[in-house]
């Protein structure tokens, strides 16, 4: 059974370690498609100029390169030296798919998708190993979740998590509505519609109201 599990990971002995240490400030965020061989991180919080003198000054720097930005952040690709532990790819190693992944004050959360539990452990143990400091704040299977707190039916499930995956809810988009309903072999209305149910049965779980509650009241007539 598929299971969910938010971890957090310590930066110190990771290859964002120094940075947090040169820039207390800094947030990472993690980019959702990284098209070459580093990672797509978007970094804010100090200045350009300060992130920068960061990733130059790091040991465990490689390479980076601006790629993109907007407003007071900026997208980075940055490559990590062999030696460095990179969690990211000890993720993907051990099976999981990182759903999300952001810092900061010098502390990753992840959300990551595994196929049971038993994968979960595996990293945790490895992390560990490695000297990362994991404490898994979160842990749940994902039929438990999508039906008793989320409200979500399987397939608005996995229309989310495909659009997730395809990066449908970037800004900007990576893939465009038509894109993704021809990737999930439906048509573009039945995309819109499941679309639409999955919101309103994700903000009505989160905001906890009824189905009655959700209901906008009449507007008085003038």
């Amino acid at each position: 059974m598929t299971s969910i599990a938010d971890i957090e990971i310590q930066a110190d002995g990771t290859g964002t370690g120094e940075l947090f240490e040169a820039v207390p400030s800094l947030t990472c965020e993690m980019e959702r498609v990284i098209a070459s061989s580093g990672h797509g991180l978007w970094l804010s919080g100090p200045s350009k100029d300060a992130i920068e003198t960061a990733l130059g000054d790091a040991s465990a720097v490689g390479a980076y390169s601006l790629i993109n930005s907007d407003e007071d952040r900026w997208l980075y690709d940055i490559e990590f030296k062999p030696d460095i532990l990179d969690f990211f790819e000890v993720v993907i190693e051990e099976g999981g798919t990182v759903l999300s992944a952001s810092a900061s004050s010098g502390t990753w959360l992840l959300s990551i998708r595994f196929v049971d539990r038993e994968s979960v452990s595996t990293l945790y143990d490895r992390l560990d190993d490695e000297g990362a400091t994991p404490t898994i704040v979160r842990l749940f299977d994902l039929a438990e979740e999508t039906q008793s707190q989320c409200g979500l039916t399987a397939r608005q499930y996995e229309t989310l998590v495909a659009a997730i995956d395809h990066g449908y809810f970037e800004i900007p988009r990576e893939v465009s509505m038509q894109e993704l309903s021809e990737e999930l072999g439906i048509s573009h209305q039945a995309l819109s519609e499941r679309l639409r149910r999955a919101y309103r049965a994700l903000v009505t779980a989160e905001l906890n109201v009824s189905e009655e509650e959700t209901v906008a009241p009449p507007v008085p007539s003038s």
